[in-house]
């Protein structure tokens, strides 16, 4: 798969769920690069934020969408590695803020 084709896949996946893509297309494809980067490298599309144990059952939480994503958009308008956003933070009109990491630590 290419970045591009994953782009058309994810866009269609994120207005079906009432979010959108980040709007600055050039970060987005080198998001989706490292994505299909680490489906090649582990099998699994990790979130390419964050750093993959290469154990899918431990990665779970950080396979994309991960399990922060919505929890992300709803109280910044956007996840963690700014890949989905709300309407509102691709408009501007609600402040980019850095969205803190809610993953626990693995130690």
């Amino acid at each position: 798969m290419t970045p591009e084709r994953l782009y058309e896949i994810l866009n269609r996946y994120a207005e079906s769920q009432g979010i959108q893509l980040n709007k600055n297309k050039e970060y987005v494809m080198e998001i989706l690069a490292g994505l299909l980067t680490n489906e090649a490298r582990y099998g699994y599309r990790s979130c390419p934020c964050r750093l993959a144990s290469g154990r899918k059952e431990e990665d779970a939480d950080i396979i994309c969408p991960c399990v922060y994503r919505d929890p992300d958009i709803k109280e910044f308008g956007s996840c963690y590695c700014r890949l989905y956003v709300s309407r509102e933070w691709n408009d501007g009109t609600i402040p980019h803020v850095r969205v803190p990491e809610r993953r626990p630590r693995r130690d």
